[in-house]
């Protein structure tokens, strides 16, 4: 009997061990077990971590930034019974085209349908988004086309949603001034220029966007590395371009900015942020509340929070993806 007991244990106590460190280890933010799935016009590299059949969220990155800005959020959120997807967009880190063919677009539209196709490839069905940058203004596309596919919604600077219309109004001079990139795009000069100068270009982005974080040279090159995708140089500017109406875009999304160019309004449980210290061009908060229509929180992070909150202020943003994902039961 004393035998038995001691096998039974052991075995039992052998059985919690792997069970716990299965689960340390799904819950590990590392670049190492990034996964590969063809998901439309791409194949997509992505973290997938927490339980598979926990409530999925989606962590959408913006440039010139990659999926390490979540490294602290996601496994927090996994830690909390989330199933945490972070995938790296069209042009940056391991997602590549499958058809050389295909066309380097970069415009809002297509990253949206990107980010739809890869939840339709994972099969899953609706998910939390939150995003900053492009990653903010694909999350907030997603819950204007496809509400349905958005249980709740954490998006930085708010509505970012635009068109080549909007585009195409001039502003003051100071806020020209702050889209001085946008317009180095439009030249043959900064096409060059951001080819031949990817990595110093986007640390001058980043500490221009949050003059009050003082990250790394070994933070930053963990990102840049992304940057190094050979699509990245003709996504971006593509962007870019397609903002200001210098790039038609590919016919097959004109349905979709047809739809956008009206300015819809967003009807999920929404939570916007904004760092109180974030150098890159954004709206104020007031001007575009009325644009989300269902349950509304606003944020604003303190302590010399930039432009990059999830990498900046991990903790505050985890808890803002789960305080959205309450405000949708």
């Amino acid at each position: 009997m004393l035998n038995t007991l001691t096998t039974s244990t052991l075995i039992a106590a052998l059985s919690l061990a792997t069970v716990s460190a299965c689960q340390a280890e799904d819950t590990t933010f590392n670049f190492n077990q990034q996964q590969h799935v063809n998901a439309g016009v791409l194949n997509v590299g992505y973290i997938d971590i927490g339980p598979k059949n926990g409530q999925a969220v989606i962590l959408l990155h913006g440039w010139p930034y990659d999926a390490h800005s979540f490294a602290d959020v996601a496994p927090r959120l996994a830690k909390q019974g989330y199933r945490v997807i972070v995938p790296d967009l069209r042009g940056f880190g391991s997602t590549h085209f499958i058809s050389a063919n295909t066309p380097r677009n970069g415009q809002p539209s297509a990253l949206a349908k990107d980010t739809v196709d890869l939840m339709d490839a994972l099969n899953i069905k609706q998910a939390v988004f939150a995003g900053y940058d492009w990653g903010a203004r694909t999350a907030d596309i997603v819950a204007a086309l496809w509400p349905e596919r958005v249980k709740a919604l954490v998006s930085v600077s708010g509505y970012l949603i635009s068109s080549q219309q909007v585009g195409e109004k001039p502003l003051p001079p100071k806020a020209e001034q702050q889209w001085w990139y946008q317009f180095y795009f439009a030249t043959p000069r900064g096409a060059a220029g951001y080819s031949q100068n990817t990595h110093d270009f986007a640390k001058l982005i980043w500490q221009q966007a949050s003059p009050g974080w003082k990250f790394s040279d070994a933070t930053f090159n963990v990102s840049a590395t992304s940057l190094d995708n050979p699509d990245h140089v003709a996504v971006t500017l593509s962007n870019y371009r397609w903002r200001q109406g210098l790039e038609k875009g590919e016919a097959k999304y004109a349905q979709y900015e047809q739809k956008l160019a009206m300015l819809p309004t967003i009807s999920v449980p929404t939570i916007t942020i904004e760092g109180d210290d974030n150098g890159a061009p954004h709206p104020e908060p007031k001007a575009y509340a009325a644009k989300f229509t269902g349950k509304y929180e606003h944020r604003t992070f303190s302590g010399n929070i930039g432009h990059n909150p999830p990498q900046e202020a991990p903790v505050e943003f985890a808890k803002a993806v789960a305080d959205a994902d309450a405000l949708a039961r």
